[in-house]
């Protein structure tokens, strides 16, 4: 039995892609974007070929996913904010509502989604994590978005047998 491998593509050109970012915590989710938008250029993907949205917050990026996947006009999503811990619940509640939603939109729409919501316990993690995590957002969106391609490409290749 022969093993077949599909590799790592992370060629932007011809992608489009769809960014929701969060204000709340607004310098950190900026670094994010920023990283995020440079590396998406780097990989190739043209700036016409990006629809960047606000939300106010961390809880409000699924349903922006939700209807940015619904129009099927996007290869590829990226979901960018900023939780940081305080002095209540709220942290927790934030965090896993907000995962939870981005997980879900991805899988009910069979779309890609990199999830860049930094969840840190202080300003400062956050701080030292935003250009990493955005960087790796735009390569996970460009990577996955070409797999998804290629596997539709198959499974539409099986279909015709």
């Amino acid at each position: 039995m022969a093993i077949g491998t599909i590799e790592t593509n992370l060629a932007g050109a011809g992608l489009r892609i769809g960014v929701v970012q969060a204000r709340f915590n607004e310098d950190v989710c900026h670094g994010l974007l920023s990283a995020c938008l440079a590396e998406l250029l780097r990989l190739g993907v043209a700036d016409e070929d990006v629809l960047h949205v606000t939300v106010p917050g961390a809880l409000e990026i699924p349903l922006a996913l939700q209807k940015m996947a619904e129009t099927e006009q996007f290869d590829a999503l990226i979901a960018i904010g900023a939780v940081v811990r305080g002095e209540t619940y709220h942290f927790e509640l934030v965090s896993n509502e907000s995962g939870a939603g981005i997980t879900r939109v991805g899988l009910d729409f069979g779309i890609p989604i990199a999830n860049a919501v930094l969840t840190t316990e202080n300003d400062e993690q956050a701080e030292a994590r935003m250009a990493i995590k955005g960087t790796d957002a735009a390569r996970v969106a460009v990577e996955m978005a070409n797999l998804a391609i290629v596997l539709e490409e198959l499974a539409d290749a099986l279909d015709d047998e």
